[in-house]
């Protein structure tokens, strides 16, 4: 019996789980603060010439947030089921287990990224756009005339679902990580 609990919870399989909390908070978090990174460069290009633009082009800032809050939720429950061994030494916690924890930390750590790099690159594009057609409206109407013609409003429209769709794919990897996150096995303790 002592081999079956070798070969199915062997003392290596709690490092899976740990690296699967790791890989989900650390790269969600690399895309969080890319896609900040990114999008705050073109928020403050175009907040130069359009500064009451500001507040409204933090979309693609909030939505790259969102990415490490997801990984954050993912290692919290992954941590939560990864057991510690037992009286004697005996480990519970499968590789089974520990697989699937690894998989699903990777899962959303990695959508996280993708869904970050997109978000950033996304939004610097869409928040310059906003900026560049409020500048050029301004100066084709000798900045008088505060009212606009709609054209802005539909860039803007634009750039909230594109950041959107960016930001499925990170919900996606979320889903992913909780449904891997169920796939559990537990040794019987010295059995």
């Amino acid at each position: 019996m002592a081999d079956y609990m070798y070969d199915t919870c062997p003392a290596i399989a709690p490092f899976l789980g740990y690296m699967g909390v790791a890989a989900s908070i650390i790269l969600a978090n690399v895309g969080a603060a890319y896609g900040t990174m990114k999008a705050g460069v073109g928020i403050m290009r175009s907040g130069i010439k359009s500064p009451e633009l500001i507040w409204r082009n933090l979309i693609p800032v909030v939505m790259a947030g969102v990415n490490g809050i997801y990984g954050l939720i993912t290692s919290i429950i992954i941590l939560g089921s990864i057991s510690s061994p037992q009286e004697g030494g005996n480990y519970t916690y499968s590789l089974y287990t520990g697989a699937a924890h690894l998989a699903g930390g990777l899962a959303c750590g990695l959508s996280g990224l993708g869904s970050g790099m997109a978000i950033g690159i996304a939004g610097e594009a869409a928040v310059t756009a906003c900026g560049t057609w409020d500048v050029e409206y301004k100066n084709s109407k000798g900045g008088r005339d505060k009212k606009k013609s709609g054209g802005g409003d539909k860039l803007f429209v634009s750039m909230v679902l594109i950041q959107v769709f960016a930001g499925n794919v990170a919900l996606y990897g979320l889903i992913a990580s909780i449904l891997l996150s169920q796939q559990v096995f537990y040794c019987e303790n010295g059995n």
